[in-house]
């Protein structure tokens, strides 16, 4: 991993970013007046594609592909999939949305989880194309959804000079940043749309550091100004040692480990250092947790442990498929059992890499040969944003620009094996939520005993949440829901909300975070029915 890079020399960075956006801002507004045109990008045209390779009839709504270049002089172009909403388009929020994890394509969040299309669960015989089909929980019923292959090197973004492959958690996020001021100048239809970023696990990190960049830049006019209304964030890490030292504790209460090892581990741990303990006590305690916790299915603790399928460079197994792709294909994933949840991953990774796919996609011959759901360290990144819960906190947003407001809550699991919910929009009177601060942090809850959880367990978030503050509004009460008990809450002051929330197995598994920011008061604004209750409107 490249040496961090010093404090002062990051805000030396962002300085420079702003003052590059700021001049290219005004000559772009100049040739506007002058010429009364709106510049472009050097970026071909993109693609519009209505129906996909596997699905059976038209898209829902217009799919548009394409690249943006966000470093010139190494040539990175970051590949984007946009998807219109299939409500009312030139109305409806559009929402950035990136993927967490080792580089992993952003293809996981519109297949798997939030977009129009999913994969059908069925055997692959290696010869035929994986099906698709509708996602009838898809986030674009009520919203435009741009997804985007972050950093340099996810999916099919690419960098012609391999220098443009060593980023960060603060170049890739400045990176992201000139993408959405392009991608706006090029869409200018949507400037007046509601505007949300969005991402999950490690994204959920940078989503906040983006938000707040963007803030900025509203605040110094830089142009095109983005009609920016808030951020959601699910199962979000923060970079924190809480993240998964709250394994320990959270593996005792479900029985995981044993008291003994338990009070081992307290006694000599001393509540951290469990990634790099101290003492040999600590150390030969830790390694037998880590090898009972490597027993379990970490995603959730009720399911059985299978195979990974997220293949690497180091990965050789191999699998024919259509004759005229073996050769291209190096790094297949090996084969999960059909009833694994991640059996759509692989069938994902030979859906992609047909050539038919890759056709219709648009994508650059001669970029990226073999796509990969994620990659395992073969592409250097640095972490310096090291701990994202200081980005929560209202004050990094810009002091003299409008102060937000958080008032809502989203990403709520339905009944459904392999996406996320459908989200309803309702409108909210500015009375309804109050004038403060709002945040509500859920973690989903399999069964009454606790959430199933092991990889950021709701203990992590709850910790870092209370760090917030650790008054107490309102006490730890349930929550309901067609007259059952969902789930449980407490308010903390300045109006930040922990809830759990209880679902199905199969569903979003990992802790929540929603935060969204009101600039207008009007606005109306995402808010899940089933969350009235914890605003305290009414019961549903």
């Amino acid at each position: 991993m490249p040496p961090r890079r010093p404090a002062a020399q990051c805000v030396r960075y962002m300085a420079a970013f702003w003052f590059i956006i700021l001049l290219v801002s005004f000559f772009s507004g100049f040739a506007s007046a002058t010429n009364g045109e709106t510049t472009s990008t050097s970026n071909p045209k993109p693609t519009y594609i209505t129906s996909l390779p596997g699905l059976d009839g038209a898209l829902p709504s217009l799919l548009e592909t394409g690249y943006v270049t966000v470093d010139e002089e190494n040539g990175a172009e970051l590949f984007y999939y946009f998807v219109e909403s299939e409500g009312d388009p030139g109305r409806d929020p559009v929402l950035l949305w990136l993927t967490g994890g080792h580089r992993c394509s952003v293809l996981s969040g519109l297949v798997f989880e939030i977009g129009p299309v999913e994969l059908v669960r069925e055997p692959y015989d290696g010869i035929s194309l994986p099906r698709l089909r509708r996602n009838p929980n898809s986030w674009t019923k009520v919203a435009s959804i741009l997804f985007v292959d972050s950093p340099v090197g996810a999916g099919f973004s690419f960098s012609r000079d391999p220098n443009g492959y060593d980023v960060g958690d603060v170049s890739a996020s400045l990176q992201l940043i000139e993408f959405l001021y392009k991608w706006f100048s090029a869409h200018e239809d949507y400037l007046a749309n509601p505007f949300y970023l969005g991402g999950g696990s490690y994204a959920a990190k940078l989503v906040p550091f983006i938000t707040q960049k963007i803030s900025e830049g509203i605040e110094a006019g830089v142009r095109p100004i983005i009609n920016l209304k808030g951020y959601t964030v699910g199962n979000p890490l923060t970079g924190d040692s809480i993240d998964f030292d709250s394994r320990v504790p959270y593996c005792h209460g479900v029985g995981v480990i044993s008291d003994q090892l338990y009070k081992t581990i307290m006694d000599n741990c001393h509540g951290k250092g469990y990634s790099n303990p101290r003492t040999f006590i600590c150390a030969k305690a830790m390694s037998k947790f880590n090898e009972l916790f490597d027993e379990i299915s970490a995603p959730h603790i009720l399911h059985n442990k299978c195979i990974a399928v997220s293949p690497g460079p180091s990965d050789v197994s191999r699998r024919k498929i259509l004759n005229e792709e073996v050769d291209l294909l190096q790094n297949p994933p090996p084969r999960p059992p059909i009833e694994c949840i991640e059996y759509p991953h692989y069938l994902l990774y030979f859906w992609v890499n047909n050539n038919a796919t890759r056709e219709t996609l648009g994508i650059k011959k001669g970029t990226v040969n073999e796509w990969v759901r994620c990659h395992q360290g073969d592409l250097p990144y640095d972490e310096d944003i090291v701990n994202g819960i200081e980005y929560h906190l209202p004050h990094h947003v810009a002091a003299d620009g409008p102060k937000p407001e958080i008032v809502g809550l989203a990403l709520i699991p339905l009944e459904c094996a392999q996406a996320l919910a459908l989200i309803p929009l309702v409108g909210l009177k500015p009375g309804d939520v109050g004038p403060t601060e709002r945040k509500f942090c859920y973690t989903p809850k399999a069964s009454s005993s606790g959430d199933h959880d092991a990889v950021l367990p709701f203990l992590s978030t709850q910790a870092w949440v209370r760090s917030l503050s650790d008054h107490i509004v309102d006490d730890w009460r349930a929550w309901h829901l067609d007259g059952q008990s969902a789930g449980f809450t407490m308010t903390y002051g300045n109006n930040v909300t922990f809830a759990t929330v209880k679902v199905k197995a199969h569903i979003f598994l990992f802790p929540l975070c929603i935060v969204y920011y009101r600039f207008q008061p009007k606005l109306a604004l995402y808010m899940p029915v089933s969350f009235r209750e914890i605003l305290q409107i009414k019961d549903v």
